[in-house]
């Protein structure tokens, strides 16, 4: 068998590398040059079996956009094929990355009010940072003043809050409240086209899109070293993309409209030179003291490293001004700790010494990174390691910790583009389709909003139905996982009926005041005032109602609730004071009335009290005399209780048995009895409600307080749900 040469084996490795999967493909498309970078990862080390760079013959992109397709398109396939040449092996498939300098990031706070206190899922913690990239979006249509698609690209949550104080992670605790504040990033629909079709027609399919400052971070910045407040800029041709880490994750990502063209058109201005000849100057001072050029009529130059580094001092503050700004901007108003720079504009010297000045952090902590964390990256050919090979490298590495794209999906029969960083799901679709956050969650009526006793208070309305969510025919849920090519159709969830409120439902309408009436033991309901009006226990409360719930009753209250009419002069006690029909009456207050002074002056002379009918009405006024039949006052000076029951138990004593709750109860002292008075017979507490309704019933029906009680009735008294 013939032995294979290098060359069939090395393309015979390289096919197999291919089929496997293992073979990256990666583009870095700048504004200046275009590299690309061909290359597998063994274990922790990533392999670079080729890579080339060409530079736009044309001002084909700006600002990291790319304004001629076709352009870019043919620097592309040129480069593509040199880069087929050296590995032998047709390459279909490549891996972009989307420029930082168009990515636009919203930093916001959300806060989830629960419906009551409750064990936070996974769930809802998904749904916390779906409302957060909702709240985000919507935040970003305000800010956006353009008629560009965006689409969100990212999401970082940076920090948790759990009743309002921080923590590290929700789920499990139990909370009325979740909260995060949490970064969001959107990309213009136009520049992902202008990326994809400048690759499509070059014949490539992208496989993996990242973004820059990611790409840049995956070599520059371990992932040991990102739980550290650590800043990166990449100095490019345009702009300066930064972005910072911070708890092991990207907290900000940011961009100032200054770089290495600013540096290259001063000296295009100073000394006549086309754009270039300019960055040929710029360039060769990295590694000459003096560098020669020809200017626009043709003559030889040659200006010294000091002369260019003193025209670009201004230049060159600017721009680290300007980045220090930003990331101050971007960090809540601090420096970062260390700030790495990448990219070919950074290198220019002094940059990075006035970028530690502006920060105000030691110099040695602003550095750029190019060959000391490229440790674990091996090129086949002798390549010098730099900053301006970070980016590139960072692209394909990226290929293999994140497979993330554009995809196709319908969304209510609509044909909608998402980007898949690998966990999308039906919220992502329908936040993209414009479906609004509220339709996927169960929405509730409108609350009930009013005061009581001063204080704001609300009942919420009652919650609908969910979301009904089909994909591909199944059921499903919002955090459902979808794919290329799904079909999702979702029916808005509904709104749950409007709070309402009666005034018996409130807690503190059920209270009742206790009194003493002549020694019987009265309950009064407490009634309201609302907006200024009485109302009674079925009032239905209106939004913004102002309600006042009676703490007393007067004198004539009292009497009208029970019925009871006295004699024009009939002497009225409250707590053993001379009182009127106007007189306040609190809780556990005593009143007396159709005793006449003179039985207190002249105890000698003998009262009765003349009992009232069977319907609870009762005329007192003048007493008449009864010889013996009374207690003198005179056995009890001080104890008016005692002299009370002292004539209760001479004069009308009379007992009852009547069946409360299947038990019969006797029911003693008094001439008469109704129904209130059975609650000084039975253990029942009539505080404990916990928001149930009291059911009373009389031989079957509903009771009434001061209904009279007859031998042998039947009562029943208990709680009720609502």
């Amino acid at each position: 068998m013939r032995k294979k040469t290098d060359t069939e084996e090395k393309k015979e490795k390289v096919i197999n590398l291919k089929e496997q999967g293992k073979l990256v493909f990666g583009l870095d498309i700048g504004t200046r040059s275009i590299v690309g970078t061909v290359g597998y990862r063994e274990g922790d080390i990533f392999h670079v079996l080729a890579q080339e760079s060409r530079e736009h013959t044309t001002r084909a992109m700006l600002d990291g956009q790319i304004h001629d397709i076709n352009a870019v398109s043919n620097s592309i396939v040129a480069l593509k094929h040199k880069l087929e040449e050296k590995t032998l092996v047709k390459l279909t498939d490549v891996c972009i990355a989307a420029a930082g300098r168009v990515l636009k990031t919203e930093n916001i706070n959300v806060t989830w009010e629960l419906d009551r206190e409750k064990t936070v899922t996974a769930e809802d913690v998904a749904a916390l940072t779906s409302m957060g990239v909702e709240k985000a979006y919507e935040q970003f249509l305000k800010d956006n003043d353009t008629d560009l698609k965006f689409y969100c690209v990212g999401n970082s949550v940076i920090r948790y809050y759990l009743n309002g104080y921080q923590i590290g992670n929700l789920e499990n605790h139990k909370a009325s409240s979740i909260g995060c504040d949490m970064i969001a990033t959107f990309l213009p629909d136009d520049v992902v086209d202008g990326l994809y079709k400048s690759v499509e027609l070059a014949g490539l399919s992208v496989v993996n899109m990242t973004l820059e400052p990611i790409a840049a971070i995956s070599v520059a910045i371990p992932e040991s070293y990102r739980m550290l407040n650590i800043g990166l800029v990449d100095v490019g041709a345009g702009t300066s993309d930064i972005c910072i880490t911070k708890d092991g994750c990207v907290v900000a990502y940011g961009m100032i409209p200054t770089a290495g063209d600013s540096l290259t058109e001063a000296i295009s201005s100073e000394y006549l030179v086309d754009f270039n000849t300019a960055e040929e100057i710029k360039c060769g001072i990295s590694e000459n003291d003096t560098v020669e050029y020809k200017d626009i009529m043709g003559l030889p130059q040659k200006v010294s490293k000091e002369d260019v580094l003193k025209l670009l001092d201004g230049k060159i503050d600017e721009m680290a001004e300007a980045a220090a700004a930003k990331f101050k901007e971007l960090n809540g108003g601090k420096p970062v700790s260390a700030v790495f720079v990448v990219g070919g504009g950074g290198t220019i010297e002094g940059y990075t010494k006035k970028l530690s000045e502006h920060l105000g952090i030691i110099a040695e902590r602003v550095a750029v990174r190019g060959e000391e964390v490229m440790g674990r990256i091996v090129y086949k050919d002798d390549v010098k390691k730099d900053s301006r090979l970070v980016t590139p490298v960072g692209i394909c590495l990226n290929y293999y910790e994140q497979s993330a794209n554009f995809i196709y999906v319908t969304f209510n029969e609509e044909y909608i583009k998402l980007y898949d960083s690998g966990n999308l799901a039906v919220v992502d679709a329908a936040m993209h389709a414009d479906f609004p956050n509220d339709g996927l969650f169960p929405k509730r009526g409108p609350a009930l909003n009013y005061f009581i006793n001063g204080k704001s208070a609300i009942k919420r309305g009652e919650p609908g139905d969910p979301a009904v969510i089909i994909v591909n025919g199944e059921a499903a849920d919002m955090h459902t996982p979808i794919r290329a090519n799904d079909v999702i159709k979702v029916t808005e969830s509904t709104v749950g009926k409007k709070a309402e409120l009666t005034l018996a439902e409130l807690p503190e309408f059920k209270s009742l005041i206790p009194v003493t009436v002549n020694g019987s033991r009265i309950l009064l309901p407490k009634f309201a005032e609302v907006n200024g009006e009485i109302k009674t226990a079925y009032y239905n409360i209106e939004d913004g109602d102002e309600i006042i719930m009676r703490d007393h009753y007067t004198v004539k209250e009292v009497r009208e609730f029970m019925d009871v009419i006295l004699e024009k002069g009939t002497e009225i006690r409250v707590n053993n004071e001379i009182a009127d029909d106007d007189t306040p009456v609190y809780d556990n207050f005593s009143i007396k009335w159709g005793l006449k002074e003179e039985v207190y002056e002249a105890p000698e002379k003998k009262n009765t009290i003349d009992s009232g009918d069977n319907n609870d009405r009762m005329s007192q006024g003048d007493v008449s005399a009864q010889e013996d039949d009374e207690p003198d006052e005179e056995e009890y000076p001080d104890k008016e209780d005692a002299y009370e029951e002292a004539v209760t138990e001479k004069v009308l004593p009379r007992t009852l048995i009547v069946n409360v709750n299947g038990d019969d109860i006797k029911l003693t002292g008094k001439s008469s009895y109704v129904f209130v008075d059975i609650f000084d017979h039975i253990d029942f507490d009539l505080k404990s409600s916990g928001g149930r309704n009291l059911v009373t019933t009389l031989n079957g029906s509903n009771a009434a307080y001061m209904q009279e009680l007859s031998t042998g009735d039947k009562i029943v008294v208990r709680w009720e749900e609502r």
